[in-house]
């Protein structure tokens, strides 16, 4: 088995996996917000919210700042260039395949065309 050796991307994706951390991402980005705001807005405990944060923070997509009894969270440092790159080589990848089926599909409609018209004469 091929092993990839990139754990930032591993743990971008697995981040933005959960549809719930994706909502906090896109929560955060409208403005920032404390855990306990994030947890009532998503109608879960404060623990769940907790960890939900921490697996975003871990990946570098949101950053917290404790002060006193609050802990506030705003998008992170990380802009996911390097994910957006690996994307866009398996969007390329897809294109040109999908290309190419096209144009395979293209033929067999032509030849079929032909085909049917040869057995009417």
């Amino acid at each position: 088995m091929v092993q990839y050796a990139n754990a930032g991307l591993d743990a971008s994706f697995a981040a933005l996996s959960d549809a719930t951390r994706r909502g906090v991402l896109e929560q955060l980005g409208r403005a920032e917000a404390s855990i306990t705001d994030l947890a009532e807005k998503f109608n879960m405990t404060l623990t769940g919210m907790k960890k939900h944060v921490g697996v975003l923070e871990r990946a570098g997509l949101v950053s917290t700042e404790k002060v006193g009894r609050v802990r506030t969270c705003k998008i992170g440092p990380r802009r996911l260039e390097e994910e957006m790159a690996w994307l866009e080589r398996y969007r390329q990848l897809w294109d040109a395949r999908f290309d190419e089926l096209d144009k395979v599909v293209e033929e067999l409609k032509r030849k079929e065309q032909v085909d049917g018209r040869k057995k009417r004469e």
